[in-house]
């Protein structure tokens, strides 16, 4: 953990301190109705609903963690008509995402795969390969995270790039056809989580580089927070809404086409 700059502004702390406000809520609310939600599914997707959950369940802990510890490395005190803001030698410690991240993305990976309802073997060999090279991809990106190098950085982000392409080619091509298998009122939504997980994670590695183009202090810390936070709850929250309306319709489609049903 690097030190934190102590030229922060008061607006630069408060921009942070929402975003991770944000985080806490909308991944805690998605949590609840996810869980909610499990008895309106049917068997076959309960445990595709069930990871989603865990997934902002998971999510909503390391963002307390990392808002805790963005309050508890400042002083905040009023100055005249504003407030000022000093680093109170506590550090900021944000390996809270990378310990997320290590949980999380496999998971996502293994709840859209779950959700499509592909043949056991595709399900296990689908979910083996994504969710090992999602794991390799955030294990590579944190040690340049934590550096302030930047050849050091660009060569880790530059591994982590690799399996990071896998990922994303496998979302967006690797898994056409599967797509193509859905009921034709479930291919659209899972053909839109596919490319929405495809963009949110482009949102990653740009994020990533932003101490490495230039910006330093208040202003790249900043960023990284909001950007990051941003991401996170378009992958995992609204991802996961998209998971729960796939489960929710063929749950559907299953009921319509018992004997006796209509």
């Amino acid at each position: 953990m690097a030190p934190l700059a102590g030229d922060f502004t008061y607006g630069q702390w408060s921009a942070v301190y929402n975003a991770l406000s944000f985080g806490i809520a909308a991944m805690g609310s998605a949590t609840v109705f996810f869980w909610l939600q499990l008895p309106n599914v049917t068997k076959s997707y309960r445990t595709a609903l069930t990871i989603t959950g865990i997934v902002t369940w998971i999510a909503t802990y390391h963002y307390f963690r990392i808002f805790n510890s963005w309050v508890a490395a400042f002083e905040v005190q009023q100055a005249g008509g504003d407030y000022a803001v000093s680093v109170s030698g506590t550090p900021f410690n944000d390996a809270y995402r990378y310990v997320d991240w290590l949980l999380t993305v496999p998971l996502l990976l293994i709840e859209l795969i779950l959700v499509m309802k592909l043949p056991a073997g595709e399900t296990a060999s689908m979910g083996t390969k994504l969710g090992l090279a999602s794991a390799v991809m955030v294990a590579l990106g944190y040690p340049g995270e934590i550096q302030e190098n930047l050849a050091v950085r660009w060569f880790w982000w530059a591994l982590a790039m690799i399996p990071f392409f896998y990922v994303v080619y496998s979302l967006l091509a690797g898994l056409g056809e599967a797509t193509a298998k859905q009921p034709e009122s479930v291919s659209g939504l899972v053909s839109a989580a596919r490319y929405l997980t495809a963009v949110s994670w482009l949102t990653y590695p740009f994020v990533y580089i932003i101490k490495n183009i230039g910006l330093a202090g208040p202003t790249a810390t900043m960023c990284e927070q909001i950007g990051y936070s941003i991401a996170d709850v378009v992958a995992k929250a609204v991802f996961g809404v998209l998971i729960w309306a796939i489960a929710a319709e063929k749950s559907r489609l299953e009921e319509l086409s018992k004997p006796g049903r209509r």
